[in-house]
Formats: structure tokens, sequence, C-alpha cells
């Protein structure tokens, strides 16, 4: 009966409101369709989540957001119910998702149009990944699929390779920080990884969202170290994949990527021992070939020179024989010389008792003309 119970202010009613429903619902899980939506100074986000018949209105900051949003969006979100003094009955918000493929496609075209304005996907960005890497940073759920494959096909292709593991949830409300905490992480190690794997196996279009977020694909993009995202399989593609360097179709086919198979190199580094040992027998041939060939050559100029030589030789030696004033004496001729060694060319240059020399082929005799 009014009158009866104890009377409350407006505020005081507030507060207990607030007290109850902090005791009987700390946090709701909400899902609508976003309508109303406005951002204010750049920081506070406004909006209503609807049904069929009803409507509750949303309260949160910029920073919560997984990408560009408009209204006619399902949205999937946790908060805290409060009644405010002025605003009435709203949520605070936590956390929030886009939900249903619809709705995810539609956030997905909003947040790769802006990304792609920004030039985050630009192929000029994309770094080159280190070949073999000494050390992988692996970001995934542990205990997957995914991550027992790749780990399976990295041991048996390159077992020398390091993995360092960050565990992180990789679908649902939590997996968007959650990754980006790994991510970060990764980045101050003071020893940075020379690659970042960001993989999971397929899922639906749901399960995967948390790879299409804004503070995820923003993470990836400006990750320390060079990324290979790999997401669902093949016919999948997630924003990150789109910011990442590298782009893997399937888990497995990322780790194929990262590293080499030791017995494919084992068998090339085999192939090649073999060409360069018929390579270096085929120059050692080719150059006896031609050592032999120049030795055969440098012999036949050496012989043509001494043929040569030998001829002038004796050209040289018979003119000189000719030249030589001795050479009639072998014919049977002499040579008369006075007793002064001066050549007696004529009789009428001899007296009678005069002294000669008479020179013969094989000697000298000494006469008196008469």
């Amino acid at each position: 009966m009014i009158g009866s119970d104890p009377k409350l202010t407006v505020s005081e009613f507030v507060e207990l409101f607030n007290q109850t429903l902090e005791l009987t619902y700390p946090f709701v899980d909400i899902v609508g369709e976003l309508s109303n939506f406005r951002i204010s100074k750049n920081r506070w986000v406004y909006f209503d989540l609807k049904d069929e018949t009803s409507s509750v209105k949303f309260f949160g900051t910029k920073d919560m957001l997984p990408g560009p949003l408009e209204d006619g969006i399902n949205l999937e979100v946790i908060g805290y119910p409060r009644l405010h003094n002025r605003y009435g009955l709203s949520i605070n918000i936590s956390n929030l998702r886009v939900v249903g493929e619809g709705s995810i496609a539609k956030a997905q075209a909003l947040l790769a149009k802006k990304l792609e304005a920004e030039g985050l996907f630009s192929p000029e960005r994309k770094r080159a990944l280190p070949y073999p890497p000494k050390k992988i940073g692996l970001i995934t759920s542990v205990g997957s699929a995914a991550y027992a494959d790749f780990i399976k096909i990295i041991n048996a292709r390159w077992p020398h390779v390091e993995i360092n593991v960050a565990e992180s949830l990789v679908q649902g409300l939590e997996a968007p920080g959650q990754i980006v905490h790994a991510v970060e992480k990764f980045n101050q190690m003071s020893q940075p990884m020379d690659v970042l794997a960001l993989i999971r196996g397929g899922g639906s279009t749901d399960d995967l969202a948390a790879f299409s977020t804004e503070q995820v694909v923003r993470a990836v993009a400006a990750s320390r170290a060079p990324t290979i995202v790999a997401i669902g399989h093949e016919i999948d593609l997630s924003l990150a994949e789109l910011a990442a360097d590298v782009r893997a179709s399937t888990p497995s086919n990322a780790a194929e990527m990262l590293v080499p198979d030791k017995k494919s190199e084992l068998q090339s580094l085999f192939s090649q021992n073999d060409y360069m040992k018929k390579a270096i027998e085929s120059i050692l041939k080719i150059s006896l070939d031609e050592s032999k060939l120049l030795k055969e050559d440098l012999v036949s100029r050496m012989n043509t020179k001494i043929d040569l030589a030998q001829h002038d030789l004796r050209q040289k030696s018979e003119f000189i024989n000719v030249l030589n004033p001795l050479l009639p004496l072998k014919k049977g001729y002499a040579i008369v010389r006075d007793k002064t060694g001066q050549q007696i060319r004529s009789a009428t240059n001899v007296k009678k008792a005069d002294d000669l020399s008479i020179q013969f082929s094989d000697g000298k005799i000494k006469a008196k003309a008469s």
C-alpha cells in the first residue's frame, strides 16, 4: 500500500537496482541486429541491438569494435547491464563480435575497403620469408589438428628448426585479443623470430571470423618478423591472410613452404656433387687435350725454327767457305810468300836466291829461288 514501504530517492533506486543486477546478472550475452550505430568524439560507441519485438541500448569504446560496422549487421555482445541516472537501462560492452554468415561478409567487406585504402594489403609491403628459418614463432591452438599437422611436417622435413609456440584461442569472442597478445609477445622478444606463423584448421564462417577483425589484421601487418598465415581450407580467405607477407592455403602447406625437405636437399646435394665431379673431370680432360695440342704445336714450331736456323747456318757456312782463301789449296794450288810473308803473285817479283815460303793445303815448306 502506498506510503507503507520505505521511500527511495531516484538515485537510491538506481543504486539498489544495479546492485541487484550485479548479483543476478553480472554479465549477459546478447545477440541481435545492430541499429542506431554511432561513434561520438572518435571514442565512444552507442548502438541498439534489436529483434522482432524488443530493443536494448549498448555503450562502449571504439577500440572494442572488430572493424567498421553499419546498421543491419548481427552482433553478439557480452557486457554488464546498468541502469544509468540519465540514460536509463543499457549494457556496458565488455566484448563483441559479428555473427552470421551474411553479417560477417558485410563487416569484412567494410573493413577490407578501409584497410585497402590505407595500403595495408599492398604488394610493396610484402617481405620475403627467410629460407630456411632458424626460429619459427607459432600462434595457434595447441592440441588442434592444425597444430599437430604443422609440427609433424616441420619435424619430418627439417627437424633442426626451433619452434616457439604462443597458444591462443582461434575462434570466439576472446580469440582476437589473444591472437594480438601473442603477436605482441613475439614482437617484444630480445631475440626476434625469423618468421611468424598464424594457423588454424577449417571451420564455418563464424569460426574463422576472428582472423578478419581489425585488431588481428593490423597486428599481423605490424609484426616485427615476416609473417605467414594459413586459415581454414584452401577456399577460405581471411583478411589476416591478405595482410600477411605470405599466405598458405592450409597449415600443412604453411609448414611445407617454411622449410625444405631434408631428403630432397640431400638428394640435391648428391646430384650437385656428381655434376661437379663430372664437370671437373671434363675440364681436366679438355685441359689435358689442350695441353697436348699446345705441346705438339710448340714442338712443331721449335723444330721449324731449328730447321730454319740450320738451313741459314749452312748457307752462311757455304758463303764463308767460298770466301776462304785457303780453299783452292785443297785443289792442288799453293801460295808463295817472300820472307816478309807477303804473297808473291808473279814470277817477276822474285829474284834469284830469294827465300820463299810455299804453303800447301796440308803444310808449308821453305825454298830458295834459282
